[in-house]
């Protein structure tokens, strides 16, 4: 019986820190990079994903629709969920954390302490909405 793999999934191959191929997203505040692992987040279907958010980094309450799997890969990753960003509500995640963050939940990130990366797990496709719109990157760029 053949079974169908999943998307980019098809053929063993390893991604090295080094080939970790990082960009800037429409979505994020600047400085912010998002590198895609594996898969494709703009489609249905599983993907991996990479954030990398820079000192001092805010992002602002938002959702997503699909439910994702947060791993702290560096850095101390600090999430706090609610509707309005209120910096005493984040929690701390050391590296090797897992996060689970069901869809359509609230939350808002902030790089208090340094630069962290985290990898996402999730079934696509990503989609990602600001509590407020004035918050939303995508509303600023030209």
């Amino acid at each position: 019986m053949t079974r169908n793999h999943q998307p980019d999934q098809a053929d063993f191959r390893a991604i090295l820190p080094e080939d970790i191929d990082w960009k800037p997203f429409p979505a994020f505040p600047p400085g912010a990079r998002l590198a895609v692992v594996v898969g494709h987040p703009t489609e249905p279907g599983p993907y991996v994903v990479r954030v990398k958010v820079p000192d001092g980094t805010k992002l602002m309450p938002h959702k997503h629709p699909e439910d994702r799997i947060y791993t702290v890969m560096s850095g101390v990753f600090y999430i706090g969920l609610g509707e309005t960003f209120e910096g005493e509500k984040v929690k701390a995640y050391p590296p090797g954390s897992v996060i689970v963050l069901p869809g359509e939940t609230w939350h808002f990130h902030w790089a208090k302490s340094g630069e962290y990366v985290t990898q996402v797990t999730a079934i696509g496709p990503l989609g990602l909405e600001y509590h407020d719109p004035h918050d939303d990157p995508r509303r600023h760029s030209s």
